[in-house]
């Protein structure tokens, strides 16, 4: 993308808060901003990774795990918004705190977007920020359609960020004084149905689409800890794949690989590019990305008849858990396979999967349709 087109950019997202109808810089502020158009404009402007020079893939290797955040300044710069100095001091101290590249790409769509909406609300520095901004903030966010959980996960990034600068007295600590938060729901984890397993594999022709899914659901890995997986670090022989630090919890784990997961990687390591070192790649060798993996499963999962129930790739961590506690696994084996911090997390799985309740619902619901004692039936 050229130089002008990225100012136009710039220029397309001042619009977005300035275009807000109504007389006064306050009205109009419940009108939804376009927070697609934000993410795309930081995210899309240039690659969130260096160049790579295809005649020599290892260079890959180096900055597997770099920081990004020469790029994400980049993009902090193309931003008209105040507090700019601010954010990038926040994020800058995020990057010595060895937070991910992703953590600090979050970082500053979530804050740029609130100081976005916070100018559309007529404000013109940092210390005029309220606590009526994130109640309005979080009503907004819910009126999009936002689910609890997204919702709840921007309002801690922002509330890190004002206690970054109430540390630095560029903000009142009457902002924070009282809880603010979105109750999530707890909710139950959404597993494929065995029968709609075995039709979605039947469909998966495409030999790199079929290892994935395979390894997806005979791991239980999360989808961007298998797309940042590289070929050295899956053993065929052992049938493992060493996960040096897992996605959230950035905690190293060991997970195994089945039979037919086995066959479908050595089918599409014959056919692979071997110059390459992640196991499933896009342009240039990057890792293949989330959208793409995404539209890939979904069409999958559309050609086996199954559009509209629900399913997406994190579907698949959810059938490997419970099919695991079904035949048998005990929880504590299953929660480092899973690589969650406490057995409490572990433990959800096990709501759909308990036998002895569901025996016991059987055998009691038997005598009730039978009349048993203390029931009479005309």
């Amino acid at each position: 993308m050229t130089h002008q087109e990225l100012l136009s950019k710039k220029f397309s997202l001042s619009s977005v808060i300035d275009n807000f109808p109504g007389d006064e810089p306050n009205e109009g502020y419940h009108n939804h901003i376009n927070l697609e158009t934000f993410i795309e404009a930081i995210s899309q402007t240039e690659s969130f990774l260096p160049p790579f020079d295809e005649e020599e893939p290892n260079e890959i290797l180096p900055v597997k795990r770099a920081s990004g955040l020469d790029q994400i300044l980049k993009k902090l710069a193309l931003l008209d918004i105040f507090g700019k100095e601010e954010l990038e001091e926040y994020l800058r101290d995020q990057h010595r705190r060895n937070c991910r590249p992703s953590t600090l790409k979050n970082s500053l769509i979530t804050i740029g977007f609130f100081l976005m909406f916070i100018k559309g609300r007529g404000k013109k520095h940092l210390k005029e920020v309220s606590r009526d901004d994130f109640e309005v903030f979080i009503e907004h966010e819910q009126d999009r359609g936002m689910k609890a959980s997204t919702v709840n996960m921007r309002l801690r990034t922002l509330k890190a960020f004002i206690r970054f600068l109430m540390d630095k007295e560029l903000v009142g600590a009457e902002v924070l004084s009282k809880r603010l938060s979105v109750k999530v729901p707890d909710t139950l984890p959404r597993a494929m149905d065995p029968d709609d397993v075995k039709k979605l594999l039947s469909v998966i022709e495409d030999i790199r689409d079929r290892a994935m899914v395979l390894v997806l659901l005979r791991t239980g890995m999360r989808i961007g800890e298998l797309l940042n997986t590289l070929v050295v670090e899956v053993n065929l022989k052992e049938q493992k794949i060493e996960i040096y630090e897992a996605e959230k919890t950035r905690v190293g784990r060991v997970v195994y690989l089945s039979d037919d997961a086995i066959r479908a990687l050595k089918g599409w390591f014959r056919k692979r590019n071997g110059k390459y070192p992640y196991i499933f790649y896009g342009r240039k060798g990057w890792p293949l990305s989330y959208p793409a993996a995404r539209m890939r499963f979904e069409k999958c999962v559309e050609r086996a008849g199954l559009k509209g129930k629900g399913y997406t790739l994190h579907c698949l961590r959810h059938t490997f858990a419970t099919e695991l506690l079904n035949a048998g696994m005990r929880l504590e084996c299953l929660q480092p396979l899973l690589g969650h911090s406490c057995l409490e997390m572990t433990r959800r799985y096990a709501r759909l999967t308990d036998k002895t309740r569901e025996e016991e619902y059987f055998r009691a619901m038997a005598i009730i349709e039978k009349g048993g004692k203390g029931y009479e039936y005309d």
